[in-house]
């Protein structure tokens, strides 16, 4: 399945539901054969980490995206989501993203804004 902006941004929403911050979406299409996009968020504390992936969890597959793996519970510092070859989400703690900088691994990826006017 094509994930169209319309989408993108629910899955940011989604995230932000809960309180996620320094929220970054990154269009990988051209630069990736594993995923389109990587979403890459972080949650204050690793309680907030779980909340934020618990309702990703719930929310992704009412839209129509499936969660096939899930890696990091219950430790909850880093936890990958792989929505198949359309999104990868990284959930993650202040100092893992600090530590990782994935942004920086990804420095030739466009990051995605979306149109003010989309609902």
């Amino acid at each position: 399945m094509e994930l169209d902006q319309k989408m993108l941004k629910q899955v940011v929403d989604i995230v932000e539901d809960k309180k996620g911050i320094d929220v970054s979406l990154l269009n990988l299409k051209e630069i990736s054969m594993v995923t389109d996009y990587c979403l890459i968020v972080t949650g204050n504390t690793t309680t907030q980490v779980k909340a934020i992936t618990n309702h990703l969890e719930e929310k992704l597959p009412e839209m129509g995206v499936p969660v096939f793996h899930l890696e990091g519970l219950p430790s909850a510092k880093w936890v990958l989501m792989d929505c198949g070859g359309d999104l990868v989400v990284h959930v993650m703690t202040p100092d893992q993203r600090e530590f990782y900088q994935l942004e920086r691994l990804w420095k030739d990826a466009g990051v995605v804004s979306f149109d003010p006017n989309l609902v």
